[in-house]
């Protein structure tokens, strides 16, 4: 009720100043206990016992600045980032458009964030607070040696965070889709593998939705060999299917709505190369319980939302989390783990 009554004014502010004044508001919010484990919902992933299957998705809090009192919407766990090792400005704003006709988002943030320094003064700060917080990492833009910005980002933040996700699938920094290609993806995740050492945080790799279908063999395989915690599948796209808004045409990752089939079929096609080997995250275009469900039986063992909440705002992952136990219900499974990839 209240985002209904809030929603026409935040939509008459830009994207980004918009988030930023949710962020404001967020950050003089108590901290908020995460949901408890429901015994219908909560999923053991990569060691980990996530209360309930909906997590929020980066890119809203970048800096770390508010997680805690995002848990009380419903989530079951929160990803920060993308954190880099040094801070920087990321793309010239305008970065960040609404499509509302489409329920899109087209964004060019350009890994935007205060840098490794100040999100590890937050979270140190927080570590009182119960909830599953993963680290999203990548690379300076103008970095000589990505692969070693990975290793330094591993080593900073393993020690912090209950799971971290290796970026290497933002279109908006210029070359870093190309660490998806088979040999530097193992370099990369040799270098991130040797860089955690001993410590047992789990390391999750998040793909492009634009991929061919060698890609996604090599990948799964090196994915595997590697000994890789989970796949998240998938970032945004850069491909144009037919949309009505005027910003169509901007450049950047296309989030929300349209993304929802091609992140769906994109989900399968690592659920197929794996035979299920590797757990897998399902995120793009996930706005209701349905979308939520269907990822799961396509193999999703967790989802991930972002740009619906725009549309549907914050007690969406709650209301997702009801849907669920419905649809499972309806179709006689005890436990959403029954359902992973039953299609």
């Amino acid at each position: 009720m209240l985002f209904s009554l809030a929603r026409p004014a935040l939509f008459l502010l830009d994207g980004e100043t918009a988030h930023r004044l949710t962020l404001a508001a967020l950050r003089l919010a108590p901290a908020s206990a995460p949901p408890a484990a429901d015994p219908m919902l909560a999923m053991r992933v990569a060691g980990i016992d996530f209360p309930a299957p909906v997590g929020l998705a980066p890119g809203f809090d970048k800096n770390a600045e508010a997680p805690h009192a995002l848990f009380g919407f419903g989530f079951g766990f929160i990803e920060i980032g993308t954190v880099t090792p040094l801070p920087q400005a990321g793309n010239p704003r305008p970065r960040l458009f609404r499509l509302v006709e489409d329920k899109a988002v087209i964004n060019r943030m350009g890994f935007n964030n205060e840098g490794a320094g100040a999100v590890v003064e937050r979270l140190v700060a927080g570590r009182s607070n119960a909830g599953i917080i993963g680290v999203n990492i990548g690379a300076n833009k103008n970095s000589e040696d990505r692969i070693a910005d990975y290793a330094t980002m591993t080593r900073i933040m393993a020690p912090l965070a209950r799971y971290l996700t290796v970026n290497i699938s933002s279109p908006n920094t210029p070359g870093l889709r190309a660490l998806q290609d088979a040999g530097a993806l193992s370099a990369l995740l040799d270098a991130v593998t040797e860089a955690r050492g001993s410590n047992p945080c789990p390391v999750f790799l998040k793909l492009a939705p634009d991929l061919e279908p060698a890609d996604i063999d090599d990948i799964t395989r090196i994915a595997m060999d590697k000994r890789l915690d989970a796949l998240i599948v998938s970032n945004t796209t850069i491909s144009r299917p037919a949309l009505r808004s005027r910003h169509a045409g901007e450049a950047g990752g296309l989030s929300g709505a349209p993304l929802r089939d091609l992140a769906q079929q994109r989900l399968r096609d690592f659920r197929t190369a794996s035979g299920g080997a590797i757990p897998l995250i399902g995120v793009g275009g996930i706005a209701s319980a349905e979308d939520a469900y269907a990822r799961v039986r396509a193999g999703a063992s967790l989802v991930q939302l972002y740009s619906a909440l725009v549309y549907e705002g914050p007690g969406l992952a709650a209301q997702i989390n009801r849907g669920l136990k419905r649809l499972l219900k309806r179709d006689g499974f005890a436990t959403l783990g029954e359902a992973v990839g039953i299609d």
